[in-house]
């Protein structure tokens, strides 16, 4: 846990250099940026930002394959639904190829 920690705290500062050398943030407002910047503010402390960090990497696997899980089984179950997300994605995609 100990090495899992200091890898996260070195990951979060590379994020906040590479912060602080951009020149449009808009392009670059992740949730790790959020957290960063209410650092800044004092809204947060530099644990805080880390611990977050930390649990979004640590559970965030598990939670979006169980909702990916739940959502194509949904849709499975419903076929107008899939058409209609199928010729939604035709008609956004063109005759391009899809791509993971």
């Amino acid at each position: 846990s100990k090495d899992l920690k200091g890898a996260m705290e070195i990951l979060i500062e590379q994020k906040r250099q590479k912060l602080s050398t951009v020149e449009k943030l808009d392009e670059h407002m992740d949730f790790a940026s959020q957290l960063i910047f209410a650092q800044n503010r004092g809204d947060l402390t530099a644990e805080n930002v880390n611990q977050c960090v930390l649990e979004m990497m640590i559970a965030a696997p598990d939670t979006l394959s169980v909702t990916l899980f739940f959502m194509l089984i949904l849709i499975a179950e419903h076929p107008a639904v899939e058409e209609e997300m199928m010729r939604e994605i035709e008609t956004v995609m063109g005759k391009q190829e899809l791509q993971s």
